[in-house]
């Protein structure tokens, strides 16, 4: 399920939203179902040393440690 971006013909606003399937999006401003899809900005995937930290440190307190190697999780069980 993609996000989008769309431009509403009827009231000139641009808004991003979840897309799922063949389902139409109305304006979240005016209601109108005449939208334009925009081109988005592209996401960079990948992994950086905050994101790991921060994931990890998530998934810790959340008492789980799914995101750590198994060699990690020697010291850690």
């Amino acid at each position: 399920m993609p996000f989008f971006t769309y431009h509403c013909s009827g009231c000139d606003s641009v808004f991003e939203t979840l897309v799922r399937g063949d389902e139409t999006p109305v304006c979240p401003s005016c209601g109108s179902s005449a939208m334009e899809r925009q081109m988005s900005a592209a996401t960079v995937h990948g992994k950086t040393k905050a994101a790991i930290g921060a994931a990890r440190s998530q998934a810790a307190r959340e008492g789980h440690f799914s995101n750590y190697s198994k060699s990690e999780l020697r010291g850690k069980l």
